[in-house]
């Protein structure tokens, strides 16, 4: 078993789930820490040789593509070498090496939020996030490669998850969010949302490892609830803002790099992006374990470690 971009909290969290049940080779640009001490770990870039060496000395029955770049500070430039060069390079090496099995850990978030979408969007829906927000696009390519990889190579179990927000112990904008004392949010809006724990996440690659299994599934966890709700549950005193208000202060704290939040982030406090995830329980078997109150317990309660 491969997992890239296994230096970050996801892909650790990942290794030490399956590392129990199988040996796993990790890679990644970064250094690893807290890896579980089986876990043979390269220090290696996707796109270059040395990842290429990886396949050529170990028998690999499983790639988990993990190393996608989510930071909005770095050039659009780099992020297309980093997740479209860099992932079709996973590809291009696991057909060469005849891996039987591929899963990429996607977004719901390339469907994008919009006041015109249906209750809960299907698989089959269009990525349109791009439209808005440019950072994202490449994302929605990495999804749209992916899928076009599935149907030319059908010797390969292809699987492509996308799941709704995922929070716990991982550093990225909705937790971040989630944990501010004060989040600000946008007069007159309140969305509905869907999260999941990073665990369940984790089970839903499992589920996707299992011989036979291959497709797009969206991942979702508990019910949706209202944000106000949530804040709510969290015990938060959010602070109503005026939308042309705080556009240009986070438009003003971007600049400035006080703040990693773009502007057009601000649609997934106002508008719905929600997924029907049926196909996952369906043909995965996927429930998720974790239910709103337990998210809401470990985002009140645990800080980042």
């Amino acid at each position: 078993m491969l997992i890239t971009g296994i230096s970050g909290r996801f892909g650790r969290a990942l290794a030490r789930r399956l590392h129990r049940t199988c040996e796993v080779i990790g890679v990644d640009r970064r250094p690893a820490r807290n890896m579980p001490k089986d876990v043979i770990f390269e220090r290696a870039d996707i796109r270059r040789r040395k990842f290429e060496d990886v396949f050529r000395r170990e028998k690999i029955d499983a790639v988990v593509h993990l190393n996608i770049m989510h930071n909005p500070r770095e050039s659009s430039a780099l992020h297309h070498d980093f997740n479209i060069v860099g992932t079709k390079r996973v590809f291009e090496l696991c057909s060469e090496h005849q891996v039987p099995k591929v899963v990429v850990l996607s977004s719901a978030n390339v469907y994008g939020p919009d006041p015109r979408n249906p209750q809960f969007l299907q698989e089959d829906a269009p990525l349109l996030a791009g439209t808005k927000f440019g950072g994202i696009r490449d994302l929605i390519a990495l999804d749209m490669f992916c899928n076009t990889f599935f149907w030319r190579h059908p010797e390969i179990e292809t699987v492509i998850l996308r799941p709704v927000h995922i929070v716990g112990q991982v550093d990225n904008a909705p937790s971040r969010y989630l944990r501010l004392e004060r989040p600000f949010t946008l007069m007159g809006f309140d969305p509905m949302i869907q999260l999941i724990h990073v665990e369940d996440v984790v089970s839903a690659i499992e589920r996707a490892l299992t011989p036979g299994i291959r497709g797009v599934y969206n991942v979702a966890g508990p019910s949706p609830v209202p944000l106000s709700l949530m804040f709510e549950k969290l015990g938060r005193s959010p602070i109503p803002v005026p939308e042309p208000v705080l556009k240009a202060a986070l438009g003003a704290a971007w600049s400035l790099k006080f703040s990693d939040w773009p502007t057009p982030e601000l649609e997934h406090i106002k508008y719905i992006c929600m997924v029907d995830d049926a196909a996952a329980r369906t043909v995965l078997g996927f429930k998720p374990k974790f239910t709103i109150d337990d998210i809401v317990e470990e985002l009140a309660t645990r800080a980042l470690t």
